[in-house]
């Protein structure tokens, strides 16, 4: 707990933890944001506030504009927003009087493409292609990359898929993923992601994992054995595995586990889906968070600049 806290008393202390344990239900965010309050505290003490009370407007934008020179803008406004709701919960809890965050402005950013690098569908068929499926850590890395290519899926709701999820209405297979926000979301199979969650789900059957509906579908690899374990697969190791597999499949695209979901999207629309579907299928509130993922511009752009002749 950061010493500006400790020192404002027990009631403090627990309003502190609870707006994490509480408020905060995304472990992600949780973790964003708790990093962001650990490094702001504990610079307004470096800075020699003596008390969170004692925190200004001047101390929050200082803060701001430090951040500002060492991370992109759209991480400086996440850790501003963090600092706000930390202290709206504080001055709620009648911990401090008046939240210093809420006068602060943070960068402007506004973008109308996303960065996440995507494959051509030539590039994700070589990657799904290049997989050894004779193995069951074959089986379930294609699984799981065709479930985000063919589903849109997130990679946190591909990983917190449980056995149950995937499962047969009118006679195509479906899954259930499990979004942001505790939101459940059912999709039908592409034929190409049916085929092999049918290929995965026929091993499991051999391994009794298949008569467990709510243990995990993508697990670790237990160790020195090959086989699947117990153990959900982390979102870190799968981000390792698809690094590996792009470098061994010849994919010089520096892709990550979001590279699958923009390049689903992307295909879909270039084959004449249309955004709001789009948006539909991903889960999305709005089409303008889809629009992020329609990288369509990307190979006008590339045409447009081969007409430079020099």
């Amino acid at each position: 707990m950061p010493a500006l806290v400790m020192h404002a008393g027990e009631q403090a202390g627990v309003r502190f933890l609870e707006f994490f344990a509480s408020v905060i239900r995304n472990p992600h965010t949780r973790r964003a944001y708790a990093r962001a309050a650990g490094d702001f505290l504990a610079w307004c003490a470096g800075a020699g506030v003596t008390s969170l009370t004692a925190v200004q407007p001047l101390h929050v934008a200082a803060w701001i504009e430090r951040q500002s020179a060492a991370h992109a803008a759209p991480t400086v406004k996440q850790r501003l927003a963090a600092i706000r709701h930390l202290f709206d919960w504080l001055v709620t809890g009648q911990v401090v009087p008046v939240n210093p965050a809420a006068s602060v402005r943070g960068p402007s950013h506004t973008a109308k493409v996303g960065k996440t690098p995507v494959l051509d569908p030539a590039e994700a068929r070589q990657l799904l292609d290049s997989i050894d499926v004779s193995t069951p850590i074959g089986l379930r890395d294609r699984a799981l990359i065709a479930l985000m290519v063919f589903s849109f899926a997130r990679v946190g709701a591909a990983l917190a898929i449980r056995v149950e999820d995937v499962y047969v209405q009118n006679r195509r297979l479906w899954v259930r993923l499990h979004e942001k926000g505790g939101k459940a979301h059912a999709m039908p199979c592409h034929h190409t992601l049916e085929a092999y969650l049918h290929a995965y789900l026929a091993h499991l059957e051999g391994t009794g994992i298949a008569s467990d509906p709510k243990g995990p579908l993508f697990r670790t690899i237990a160790r020195g054995t090959g086989q699947l374990s117990a153990t959900p697969l982390p979102q870190a190791n799968a981000y390792a595995m698809v690094r590996r597999r792009a470098v061994a499949a010849g994919i010089a695209t520096n892709i990550g586990n979001h590279t699958f979901r923009a390049t689903g999207i992307t295909a879909y629309l270039k084959n004449g889906g249309t955004l709001e579907n789009a948006a539909a299928m991903a889960n999305h509130a709005s089409t303008r968070t889809t629009q992020l993922y329609d990288r369509r511009q990307d190979d006008i752009s590339l045409d447009e600049v081969e007409r430079i002749h020099v």
